[in-house]
């Protein structure tokens, strides 16, 4: 067969113009080059325009919001940067008023508070509201004149009374441990009266039989008689040891407990005896008995300043080996005297007649911490107060 009448092979580029080729090659590139930014449908009509699923973007989403990465070595794989993590972004902290860089933002509730069978959502409401009025420490009673307010193997077994004689929830106090650590709260055990009882304790009348009672009446207030259980009578020490171990075994949760100016003797008391170092001892033994039953739970007292303390409570506290002192300042008279001492402890304690000061304390970086007393009997609305006190 003659080569004249072979069909042609390929596709005939041999006839086509060199500069035709030329052309098409540099068209093709730029459309390669472009197809990311491209969008064909515009050349063709409108009742032409064709899906070519090459070019056509993945549909977008509404624009996110900026990423940061962590770095990454320059050693890194490619195949590595899907694995970035994302940093959330961190929003900018608020910048904390006076009141809110103190340590400790606390107010008292009396033992009495835990009374009237208050339900677990009454309690939890009550701590979730003194932590919107600012408060970070709920400061509550659990003993007081001469009884528990939880029922208590020790008092029990010693006494013959399970608890104070008062309508509780046997879970009350877990409920309040519960819901302020939930808000970010403190609890601290207000061990109000501490030795001290009247005639109204429901064990006055056992203490007096059983002659745990020092001689005299202690009138460090006028508008009451108490009563002093005697620390210096083994069976006295061993009592409140074993109350205090009890209550931070049964309530690990706890974050401190507190102790006041009725952990002390009357000056007055007949014969002048000087029991400073019989109470020096016994707290000691009751700190470390606590610290090695729990030793998380903070030791707190809030008493009068060292010199006062110890002139007319026999309580050198200085020597006691606490962890925390919060200068008592309920006197007027004394105010700026006690505030230099506050100063170089742990904080001050101030009642609700005394709110007219609160903006000066809080002004006052040297005072690390305010804890504030409801005389009144109505800490709801002394925390009411505090805000417009400020």
């Amino acid at each position: 067969m003659s080569r004249q009448n072979k069909k042609p092979i390929g596709c005939g580029c041999a006839n086509i113009p060199f500069s035709v080729i030329i052309v098409i090659l540099g068209g093709g590139y730029w459309w390669f080059s472009q197809k990311g930014n491209l969008d064909i449908s515009k050349l063709f009509p409108k009742n032409q325009q064709i899906n070519i699923p090459i070019l056509n973007p993945a549909p977008t989403a509404s624009p996110a919001p900026a990423i940061s990465f962590s770095n990454t070595p320059k050693s890194a794989s490619n195949n590595n940067q899907a694995a970035v993590r994302k940093i959330p972004d961190k929003k900018t902290p608020l910048l904390q008023t006076p009141w809110e860089k103190k340590v400790i933002r606390g107010i008292y509730l009396t033992r009495y508070q835990a009374t009237n069978n208050a339900d677990e959502q009454t309690i939890r409401e009550r701590v979730r509201y003194y932590h919107s009025q600012g408060i970070n420490t709920i400061i509550h009673g659990v003993w007081g004149n001469g009884c528990t307010m939880y029922n208590s193997d020790v008092m029990q077994r010693t006494l013959g009374y399970r608890s104070c004689p008062n309508q509780f929830q046997d879970q009350w106090l877990n409920w309040l441990i519960d819901e302020a650590h939930k808000q970010g709260m403190q609890v601290h055990a207000y061990f109000e009266k501490g030795i001290k009882i009247d005639k109204n304790s429901p064990i006055f009348d056992l203490a007096i039989a059983k002659k745990w009672i020092v001689p005299g009446v202690d009138k460090t207030y006028s508008e009451i008689d108490h009563y002093v259980l005697d620390v210096e009578i083994p069976e006295v020490t061993s009592f409140f040891k074993n109350i205090l171990v009890e209550f931070v075994q049964k309530y690990p949760n706890i974050d401190a407990v507190q102790w006041d100016d009725y952990l002390g003797y009357y000056a007055e008391l007949p014969g002048k005896v000087d029991r400073t170092t019989n109470l020096t001892s016994f707290v000691q033994q009751m700190v470390s008995s606590m610290k090695k039953a729990n030793s998380s739970v903070s030791f707190d007292i809030c008493h009068h300043n060292p010199y006062w303390a110890k002139k007319y409570f026999a309580a050198d506290w200085e020597k006691w080996g606490v962890d925390r002192v919060f200068i008592q300042a309920y006197n007027d008279t004394n105010f700026v005297e006690e505030l230099n001492y506050a100063q170089k402890y742990a904080g001050v304690a101030i009642t609700d007649r005394q709110l007219g000061r609160l903006k000066e304390l809080i002004d006052n970086p040297k005072i690390k911490s305010i804890l504030v007393f409801p005389f009144s009997g109505n800490p709801e609305k002394t925390a009411s107060s505090l805000k417009n006190s400020m």
